[in-house]
């Protein structure tokens, strides 16, 4: 398998392979992406509905989305990088389940609500963890999916 087609092309139009997979099947990779952004959005409302904030508290419900959304798009990356996989999955579950899932909306206005309501300690907290365990935890989903697909190969 050649190092092009390891990782799906979704992304980014500037490579010629990804223009090609685009123009050859736009239809299948768009369909995919709005299938699992259609079930990451829902996922994604489904959490907020179930564990509300008030404007004045920290917004545990978007963080530990966007946390866990990091995790599992590492993970992703991982098994993506080593392992065969069609050409729809990381547009199905990177773009669409885990990007209609993680919210960088919801982030900023949970933190401009919190300003508004006169919480900017709890507002800067809120922005300033949740870039930090998101970027860890895209290094940890990354490392720990590496390791144990590492491991699986080695047996």
């Amino acid at each position: 398998m050649s190092a092009s087609r390891r990782i799906d092309p979704d992304v980014d139009l500037r490579v010629p392979a990804d223009r090609r997979e685009l123009g050859a099947h736009p239809a299948a990779v768009l369909g995919a992406v709005a299938a699992g952004g259609v079930l990451g959005a829902l996922a994604r409302a489904g959490v907020q509905a179930a564990l509300p904030h008030p404007p004045t508290g920290f917004p545990w419900s978007t963080f530990w989305i966007n946390v866990t959304g990091c995790l599992l798009i590492g993970a992703l990356m991982a098994v993506l990088g080593r392992r065969d996989a069609g050409p729809l999955v990381r547009p199905f579950l990177g773009v669409g389940v885990l990007g209609g899932f993680t919210t960088f909306s919801a982030y900023v206005v949970d933190a401009q609500r919190a300003v508004t309501a006169g919480a900017v300690p709890t507002a800067l907290a809120y922005l300033a963890a949740t870039l930090v365990a998101g970027l860890l935890a895209v290094w940890v989903g990354d490392a720990l999916a590496g390791r144990l697909l590492d491991r699986g190969a080695d047996r």
